[in-house]
């Protein structure tokens, strides 16, 4: 997958509604998430800054890239696995809400605690 989000534009003109981390920070969210997508499909490069097909981009776009690609496999293995189109669509909306919600009031606690 050599998608990186670029036909939205250039990366780094924004910041606004984002999470401050440092460089090697990013890198690390980014490794996870492409561990798990990796689990879930077809795997991702490594290209990640001083990895073998290093990119270019910073780790913070390949985050919110891969996280896109991860978002994208569940969805998918959603529709594979639901039993009728009803709870799939519950599933991925109403259940997938919910759980948003609960992510959402648990890093806004975590981060006002600060």
């Amino acid at each position: 997958m050599d998608d990186h989000g670029d036909d939205f534009g250039p990366w780094g003109w924004e910041d606004e509604n984002n999470i401050r981390r440092t460089e090697e920070e990013w890198t690390m969210i980014a490794v996870y998430v492409r561990h798990a997508a990796n689990k879930l499909g077809p795997q991702l490069p490594l290209c990640l800054p001083g990895e073998p097909q290093e990119c270019g981009r910073p780790a913070q776009q390949h985050v919110v890239a891969w996280s896109a690609h991860l978002k994208a496999l569940a969805h998918h293995l959603i529709e594979q696995s639901t039993p009728s189109e009803a709870r799939g669509a519950h599933a991925a909306g109403p259940l997938y809400q919910r759980r948003l919600a609960e992510l959402r009031t648990s890093t806004a606690l975590t981060h006002s605690a600060h």
